[in-house]
């Protein structure tokens, strides 16, 4: 991906972004432990329609991890801190994994700042988790985890190779005991909603489900024949429903 990269001060926090294209502006919230190049089977042809902004959140990417532990609480604050660093006052917020939860979280504190929310692949409780998926989490280490997250973490980061263990473990403890969303309180969401997941995703079809019935009105795309890499396997069904969505 080519777009302007540049960092800006959120809140306290050094963050690196790209943005990409002209329009409505839509943040793409990326996954944890992952940066914006995953998203690189979405930016193009999102960025054809809107503005399309990509932070890298703490301990992310090109931005640097902060002192304590990361928590979905923390990285949404972050994104309203961001958002208002870069005087975007309502957005489209399209998340991925984490980005997400974290996309839900700020619908239901600054529901003024999301136009229009979609979820993908996102849970609101880590209960929420296949018995394979929490399995996966629980034994996960940090060499052999996922090798393309492993290694744009070490070219990019700006703490180094080194502190990717220590980031590794922040994220892994917040996966098994986050989040802890009351689903009474997705009642609170406003913006129209897009609730997408893979088939077979790392969170049960049940709990997906869950979530579309919690938000008002919102809608339900399972995308067939993925796992919780669908915006890799299949790439140009997300974009359309994605795309749908939001035009519509």
């Amino acid at each position: 991906m080519s777009g302007d990269g540049a960092y800006v001060d959120a809140g306290g926090v050094t963050t690196y972004y790209e943005s990409h294209g002209e329009g409505e502006p839509l943040l793409l919230l990326h996954g944890g432990l992952c940066t914006i190049e995953t998203f690189f089977g979405q930016t193009p042809e999102l960025a054809n329609r809107y503005r399309v902004v990509l932070p890298e959140r703490r301990g992310h990417g090109r931005t640097a991890d902060v002192d304590g532990p990361i928590t979905y609480d923390a990285m949404a604050s972050d994104t309203v801190a961001f958002m208002e660093a870069l005087g975007i006052e309502s957005a489209h917020l399209v998340g991925y994994s984490d980005g997400a939860i974290v996309g839900m979280l700020v619908a239901m504190r600054r529901p003024e700042l999301v136009r229009r929310l979609v979820s993908i692949s996102g849970n609101f409780d880590c209960d929420g988790l296949t018995e394979e998926g929490r399995a996966f989490i629980e034994t996960a280490q940090p060499e052999p985890f996922v090798p393309m997250l492993v290694d744009m973490y070490k070219k990019t980061n700006p703490d180094g190779p080194e502190h990717w263990p220590v980031v590794f473990e922040k994220m892994r403890r917040m996966f098994l005991s986050e989040p802890k969303i009351p689903p009474a309180e997705l009642g609170s969401i406003k913006a129209p909603t897009l609730v997408m997941a893979a088939d077979r995703d790392l969170m049960t079809l049940e709990h997906t489900l869950a979530l579309f019935q919690a938000v008002p009105n919102a809608q339900l795309c399972i995308v067939p024949g993925t796992t919780h890499a669908l915006l890799f396997e299949k790439a140009a069904a997300v974009n359309a429903a994605v795309l749908g969505f939001l035009g519509g």
